[in-house]
């Protein structure tokens, strides 16, 4: 396991300890309404998933490529770092994000205090993929872990960054702190600025009982570099952060109160799904605008911050055997660690099977074109106790390998789409670990 030698303060600031730039207001960007963005009146900025973008301006949407031209300011936002999880993050994974900065010419790029992955290192177990951010434990072992890993971030990236506040429907048993002070410390430690999602703080207030003024007492809002404003919607009692329904005036609400105490740098829109025509995005955005009024022009300096000591090994340790618990729980169908509400931890187990039932549907169109109405009860049959073990385009080819060896879909005609469907992505010589499958599908093929 490598270890990371800590920065020493010196005369220039660290990226995390310089001033946020006024980005203004703005909306996520994506490619199912690259037109309506181009189109919205007074948009000072967008955000782009990171990990959606390629690494060469030739290869960027041309609808993007004209905002940036017109100088319209582009911040790059990362969803798979994983800043919280057991391992320190990935060089790979830090250097393609900073790619997408020069790419971009972003003055910041962002991520979100979340563990993605689990599993592997010193739990001895298979790595596991949760295709969704997942709540950090917010003890000490946790912030330690979490602060080493900002640290290593920053010293990679080229801009200083910013980390998010997620949504959660589970609390962790033997938390000890509060979310505002989890980042008030981080922020002290780090110098990192926040992206405060006020979705999320009201999501939490309604999943998990914390009041969102709470935590904004208790976080330094001076470091927060812009905010998140966006939709969901509440079912049986559980808020769910769809990203897909229209902001709802609660949300606003903690968009006020954050304001009462700040002027943000930025304030962003974000919609994901289920696109609305853009008079109704223009609406929006003139809500969040009455709400907010003028943004900051340019945030305060955070002191310089002291050097952080690496995590001890024992820390990591203890976090990745909490963390592969809970995901296994959540992906793998194993025992529920002792603490966890089973209810909650039911809904959450549901919600990322739906989602990744939904993200492989976009990602691979064809197999629910193929599979008609069959295609959710078969993926989702396919998803119990069988985790994501890459992308969610590896997925969709296990998933496919899957029905084949079990000679679904029934119908012979189909059944010979997704073979020659899954054949032309697989290739001659699939991985190694899906050999069986293969070879079980290629016999059930053979005996039709």
């Amino acid at each position: 396991m490598t270890t990371h030698t800590p920065r020493t303060p010196g005369p220039a600031p660290a990226p995390g300890a310089t001033r946020p730039r006024h980005l203004g207001i703005g909306i996520g960007w994506r490619p199912e309404i690259a037109d309506t963005v181009e189109a919205l009146p007074g948009l000072d900025w967008v955000e782009v998933v990171a990990e959606n973008l390629c690494g060469h301006r030739d290869h960027l949407p041309d609808s993007l490529r004209r905002l940036l031209d017109r100088g319209v300011t582009a911040v790059p936002h990362g969803v798979g770092l994983g800043l919280g999880g057991a391992e320190r993050p990935d060089p790979g994974r830090l250097a393609l994000l900073a790619e997408r900065v020069e790419l971009l010419g972003a003055p910041l790029v962002t991520e979100h205090i979340a563990f993605v992955r689990a599993g592997g290192g010193p739990t001895a177990s298979a790595p596991l993929e949760a295709g969704h951010l997942l709540p950090v434990p917010r003890t000490r072992d946790a912030l330690r872990v979490l602060c080493e890993n900002v640290r290593i971030a920053q010293d990679s990236l080229p801009v200083p960054l910013a980390v998010e506040n997620i949504a959660a429907l589970v609390n962790w048993p033997g938390e000890e702190m509060t979310e505002g002070r989890f980042l008030a410390e981080l922020v002290e430690r780090t110098g990192v600025r926040l992206l405060i999602d006020v979705a999320n703080l009201h999501t939490n207030h309604v999943n998990r009982g914390e009041e969102p003024a709470r935590a904004l007492d208790e976080l330094p809002v001076e470091a927060i570099a812009y905010v998140h404003v966006a939709g969901g919607v509440e079912r049986d009692g559980v808020w769910h952060d769809t990203h897909a329904h229209p902001v709802t005036r609660p949300v606003l609400d903690v968009l006020a109160e954050l304001r009462s105490r700040v002027a943000p740098p930025g304030v962003l829109l974000e919609r994901d799904d289920d696109f609305p025509p853009g008079g109704e995005l223009a609406r929006e955005i003139e809500e969040i605008r009455a709400v907010v009024g003028a943004t900051g022009t340019e945030g305060p300096a955070l002191p310089l911050p002291a050097a952080v000591a690496p995590a001890a090994d024992a820390a990591r340790e203890r976090v990745a055997h909490a963390q592969t618990a809970l995901l296994s729980a959540l992906v793998a169908d194993a025992p529920l660690p002792e603490g966890f509400d089973a209810r909650r931890v039911g809904v959450q187990r549901r919600a990322l099977a739906d989602k990744r039932a939904a993200t492989v549907a976009r990602t691979a169109p064809e197999l629910p074109g193929i599979l008609g109405a069959a295609y959710r009860p078969l993926f989702l049959g396919y998803a119990a106790g069988r985790p994501m073990r890459a992308g969610y385009r590896r997925d969709a080819l296990d998933f496919a390998a899957h029905l084949l060896a079990v000679r679904e879909p029934a119908e012979p005609g189909a059944r010979r789409a997704l073979h020659l469907w899954w054949q032309e992505r697989a290739g001659a010589r699939p991985p190694r670990r899906a050999t069986r499958l293969v070879r079980a599908a290629r016999a059930a093929l053979a005996a039709r």
